[in-house]
């Protein structure tokens, strides 16, 4: 994967410094963001808050480009919240138009790098115009084989396991089957997330320490990375240095480190 960097690294740069000290052997899966600071951006910058979210597209490329060519299997971003309904309308508008915009200009780019375009959250109660950009992403990269791209549009940690409790009432009442038999590996096919990873790496910018309803069932032992960059500002040597962080812990599982864990998993 080192080589994928060679054309866009210049040798000697603080880049290149960072990107050696990987271990591709030991690569998270799955990454997920929470992209805050966008506001705060905007704010010391004395321009108005939706200029942060456009300035924060350039994060969104930068970090979708890094983990494709690293060769992470998917990355997850939190776009839009259940709860960012409650911001101005003007807000919600332009964070939409950014979000149609990145998908009309990124596609093929996205399409072209065989990555794998997603979303998850009740995007059916979004604005048609977005749910059309949405289906046609989806579909036009539906085959690709390469990184999973994973978007959360409308999406809620707590709603999302309402959605997949109501999904598994529905199938026992239908099967008759009792409650006593419902498994953690029965919840996690009916959550949004279904067929992924859980994140081993889950990072937040801004310097904030919550998780903000975003992948509660999912987290539960990713390892989190919190860095003061604010979003916009985020670029491919916040990357490496998160990945090059969450390289330097050993995980552990319930009490089972990493490796343990896997010969449980192996043995059963």
């Amino acid at each position: 994967m080192l080589e994928d960097f060679f054309e866009v690294i210049e040798p000697g740069s603080r880049d290149e410094v960072l990107l050696r000290q990987i271990d591709f052997t030991r690569l998270p899966r799955h990454i997920a963001v929470i992209m805050d600071g966008n506001g705060r951006w905007a704010n010391r910058r004395f321009l108005p808050r939706v200029a942060g979210h456009r300035a924060g597209v350039e994060a969104v490329r930068a970090t979708v480009d890094t983990c494709a060519r690293l060769g992470v299997e998917a990355l997850t971003l939190y776009a839009f919240s259940v709860e960012n309904w409650k911001r101005p309308p003007f807000e919600i508008e332009a964070l939409m138009t950014f979000l149609k915009e990145y998908l009309r200009k990124e596609l093929e780019n996205i399409h072209r790098n065989n990555i794998r375009f997603q979303t998850i959250g009740r995007t059916n109660e979004l604005d048609e115009s977005v749910q059309f950009e949405l289906r046609s992403a989806t579909r036009k990269t539906a085959n690709n084989a390469g990184m999973i791209l994973n978007v959360a549009l409308n999406y809620g940690g707590r709603v999302e396991m309402v959605d997949a409790f109501r999904k598994l009432m529905e199938k026992f009442q239908r099967e008759g089957r009792p409650p006593e038999s419902i498994t953690e590996n029965e919840i996690a096919r009916h959550l949004y997330t279904a067929g992924l990873p859980d994140p081993d790496l889950l990072i937040r910018t801004s310097g904030e320490m919550r998780v903000s309803n975003f992948l509660l069932w999912q987290i539960a032992y990713s390892e989190i990375y919190v860095t003061d960059t604010l979003w916009p500002d985020f670029r491919r040597p916040d990357l490496f240095a998160a990945v090059i962080d969450y390289q330097k812990r050993e995980r552990r599982f319930g009490g089972l480190n990493e490796a343990a864990r896997l010969a449980v998993v192996n043995a059963s």
